[in-house]
């Protein structure tokens, strides 16, 4: 008789693992590496996020890389690891290993396997979960499209979609901070 022993998988399990992965119902889940263009402009929203909590003393960003553990969802997702986010919660006990809670504002940018009905279906249900977990702001970024689709706690799937030439806000969750769509994607 086989019997189906299935190991679930931690936190401490996701902490010992190399690249960007995330814990989703007892399982690790690794992420591609980005290119060239969604890097940058990860990285342009993190340098933002910084300069701003640095100027205003409030908050922290963080670049791609940082996880936040959260207490398992109805979906059962255990952690985020957005592209760029902002933070203002109790820093972590131990501030080698994850964040215990999540971003007020997460930014996910996509990659090139993040376009098609699937991938769309699995980046509604990650900004469910972040929404669950009470981020109050998520940003959907499109390289390809050079777009920013934004969306709050209070309208999950209403977008504010903002282009070239429009300056994007993650209000209400880091009031004050502006982005100018254009610095994304600078060519």
């Amino acid at each position: 008789m086989a019997t189906d022993i299935s190991i679930r998988e931690t936190l401490d399990d996701l902490f010992c693992v190399e690249g960007k992965a995330e814990l989703i119902a007892g399982r690790i889940i690794h992420f591609m590496p980005s290119g060239e263009l969604p890097s940058s402009a990860a990285f342009e929203i993190a340098v933002s996020l910084r300069a701003f909590s640095k100027k205003t003393g409030q908050g922290k960003a963080y670049a791609d890389g940082v996880d936040y553990a959260v207490a398992e969802l109805p979906s059962g997702r255990e952690s985020f690891s957005p592209d760029a986010s902002y933070y203002d919660g109790p820093p972590p006990a131990n501030p080698m290993r994850f964040i215990n809670g999540v971003p007020k504002f997460a930014a996910e940018v996509r990659s090139e396997n993040d376009y098609g009905p699937s991938a769309e279906a699995e980046m509604a249900d990650k900004r469910t979960d972040y929404f669950d977990a009470g981020t109050l702001v998520v940003w959907d970024v499109d390289p390809e499209a050079r777009t920013i689709a934004m969306y709050t706690a209070t309208a999950p799937t209403q977008a504010i979609v903002f282009r070239k030439g429009d300056i994007a806000n993650a209000e209400p969750a880091v009031p004050g901070w502006r982005l100018a769509v254009a610095d994304l994607f600078a060519e």
